[in-house]
């Protein structure tokens, strides 16, 4: 099978072609293994702390890609509850061990073991890919490969954000970042909370007035405050200066909810917050970790409920590279997906 291959960590400012197109053995499932022909995959911002080592594989080579959608080619012996022919998708959650106290508690996104698709175990830049039938999720008829990519990360990662911001219909919600992630979260945001109005932060003057089409009442560069204190703010920046913006914009017990896996570059811009003006009057601050099957299955099926499609900018498996350069340098106006012939 045709697979595009990380086989070292680089620097995306210095090397425009991190990933190499390599031939590999379609993998063999197990006995509670499916596996998948791969039609789709969403390309993540993830990917570029994989690649740049903010998020190291935990081995390499290693295929990236965990916004996968396939149809099942083969099934182990035991698998019980996924037909041959059956379009599953594959979200950043691999696995997890289901036996300790956070798996126990619904929190397996916690989960000291846990494993994520294209980082720990082979992904979705391939042709063909393998998944535990109890880690697959059905895909809603309602969708193309190409629209369901990216509700398997941006979509799923944005629902969860949302929820943990505790918004109340009504109240106002700010989006800082606005790529994948923040114009589903946006879509969402006005299904769900009719008459919360959202403000969006963005870098560029294309993705400002992407967001004003989209809905969002004000828009403004991430330095920028505001016309009104915000209740919640959604981070979805790769950078910390965002962080510090976000917070001066806050009403008084606000939350700021930071969906990233890691920031980039120098942690002293840290040292600039204020405590006053930043972190006062119980303002508080909430991080993302990963997401369960249950974000990932809920959220399939209210976007299918509310119709959400997503914005889209299709690749070939041959140019996940082109895909990753454009994210690495703002090219975003919505979601990038490999179509995988």
């Amino acid at each position: 099978m045709k697979a595009m291959v990380l086989k070292k960590l680089t620097n995306l400012e210095e090397n425009k072609a991190p990933l190499e197109l390599v031939d590999l053995p379609v993998p063999i499932p197990r006995e509670h293994e499916v596996l998948l022909k791969v039609s789709a995959c969403g390309v993540c911002h993830t990917e570029l702390d994989e690649i740049e080592g903010r998020t190291a594989p935990s081995h390499l080579p290693v295929v990236l890609g965990h916004q996968v959608i396939g149809r099942v080619e083969a099934a182990g012996s035991k698998v019980s509850a996924i037909k041959i022919g059956a379009r599953m998708g594959v979200a950043w959650i691999f696995s997890a061990c289901g036996e300790c106290k956070f798996c126990l508690a619904g929190h397996e996104n916690l989960c000291p073991d846990f494993q994520a698709t294209g980082r720990d175990v082979n992904g979705g830049y391939a042709q063909y890919m393998t998944v535990a039938e109890n880690f697959a999720c059905f895909i809603p008829a309602a969708f193309t490969d190409v629209q369901a990519a990216p509700l398997l990360c941006a979509g799923a990662i944005g629902y969860r954000s949302l929820r943990l911001t505790g918004i109340k219909d009504g109240q106002r919600l700010g989006l800082t970042g606005f790529g994948a992630s923040g114009h589903l979260v946006l879509k969402m945001a006005k299904y769900q909370y009719p008459h919360t109005e959202v403000y969006v932060f963005a870098r560029s003057a294309e993705e400002r007035a992407f967001a004003r089409e989209l809905g969002a009442v004000w828009a403004g560069d991430t330095t920028e405050r505001s016309p009104h204190k915000l209740d919640s703010i959604i981070d979805t920046t790769p950078a910390w200066r965002p962080v510090i913006e976000a917070l001066a914009n806050l009403e008084p017990g606000g939350r700021l909810v930071i969906n990233a896996i890691r920031k980039e570059g120098d942690k002293s811009s840290l040292l600039d917050l204020d405590y006053p003006a930043h972190l006062w009057l119980e303002k508080e601050i909430k991080s993302v970790a990963n997401i369960t099957r249950r974000d990932v299955n809920d959220f399939l099926k209210l976007a299918a409920d509310m119709q959400l499609k997503p914005e889209v900018q299709v690749f070939a498996l041959e140019q996940a590279n082109a895909a990753l350069i454009e994210l690495k340098a703002g090219k975003i106006r919505g979601a990038k997906v490999l179509k995988i012939d």
